[in-house]
């Protein structure tokens, strides 16, 4: 096994000795490629299991979804209609050849597209996650790295504290308790704010804030080991000696150089948000994709069940494949050091 060199470029990008640019180039689509081959493989497995579930979990899931009652002529109508009483093989390359032409499946029930139903919900549930998300962003890394300089060095431990006291509290709270707890306090008791639905811009406060305390929590306790880390570095501890401005040496030196872990987690967050506002759309009956999906499990609707966990399960790698190509580009040294 052959070890190689590492060199600093003027431009923050990390290059082997001896290297020309256009073999970082080719390393960077090669991470690429990698990347979006394991997103695709897993989109793959995820796929074929979610078409396994629904045929050897046991029973008829078309009788399960219109009930005991349901006259048998109607039930095989919707065999038929879903192709169910086909051979298994047959079943499975149909159910490839749909999603590749964007046919999520129907409704057991009534019928219904689930890619309708998902072109109308999924909006409304990337904008509660989405806003929700910069709004931890805005929270957590700010608080992460006041907190780390105030306390850098064993300094002030009251406020280390309290720091981690608060910040665990608030990130062991389930979502859907703290949409609960939220509900009361704004809704029930001052009768501040809305109780459901989405009809304004005060409707989006409550489960907004459901969804990003808890994450705000959890990063900002991340952001704060991170900012640790980079304020007992080398360079800034140089730039002490130069005398610099406490706020330039901390905004401008310590910030860019702990978001790059600190955007890996807070990534991830957002892929973790879009699963958890499932609970939380379902307190507030927000017409997002999480409230269907409720529903769908509470009627038995196995194929928007089926769909929906297809759309969810995309939605996540996207987001992870999309945090893993930021990063890259922001830090090459990430894409290089695994290629080397």
């Amino acid at each position: 096994m052959t070890t190689q060199q590492l060199s600093v470029q003027p431009d923050g990008s990390v290059a082997a000795l001896g290297s020309a640019p256009g073999r970082n180039t080719n390393r960077w689509l090669s991470f690429l490629v990698r990347r979006l081959t394991r997103a695709i493989v897993a989109l793959f497995v995820i796929v074929t299991a979610a078409f396994a579930v629904l045929r050897l979990a046991g029973g008829d899931p078309v009788r399960a979804a219109l009930g005991p009652t349901a006259d048998e002529a109607v039930v095989q109508a919707r065999r038929d209609q879903l192709g169910l009483n086909d051979p298994p093989l047959e079943q499975y390359w149909n159910y490839l050849a749909g999603l590749l032409h964007g046919d999520l499946g129907i409704s057991l029930i009534t019928g219904r597209s689930v890619t309708e139903l998902v072109e109308f919900r999924l909006p409304a549930t990337l904008q509660l996650a989405v806003i929700a998300f910069l709004l931890v962003l805005l929270i957590a890394v700010p608080i992460g790295l006041v907190i780390a300089i105030l306390t850098q060095n064993g300094r002030r431990r009251g406020t280390e504290l309290t720091f981690t006291t608060v910040t665990g509290f608030f990130a062991a709270i389930p979502e859907y308790l703290l949409a609960v707890f939220l509900i009361l306090v704004f809704s029930v008791t001052l009768r501040m704010l809305p109780v459901a639905g989405m009809s304004g811009g005060e409707t989006f406060i409550l489960p907004v804030l459901a969804l990003a305390l808890g994450s705000s929590a959890s990063l900002a306790r991340i952001a704060r080991v991170e900012a640790l880390n980079v304020l007992s570095e080398d360079f800034i501890r140089t730039a002490r000696s130069k005398r610099l401005p406490g706020w330039m040496i901390n905004f401008k030196h310590a910030l860019p150089n702990m978001l790059t872990a600190t955007l890996t987690l807070g990534g991830s967050l957002l892929a973790t948000m879009i699963v958890g506002s499932v609970l939380v759309e379902q307190v507030f009956n927000w017409p997002g994709l999480g409230s269907a999906f409720v529903q769908a499990i509470v009627t038995k609707d196995y194929g928007i069940v089926q769909g929906l966990a297809i759309v969810y399960a995309t939605v996540i790698l996207l987001v992870n494949l999309l945090v893993d190509i930021v990063l890259s580009l922001i830090d090459r040294r990430t894409t290089l050091l695994e290629t080397a």
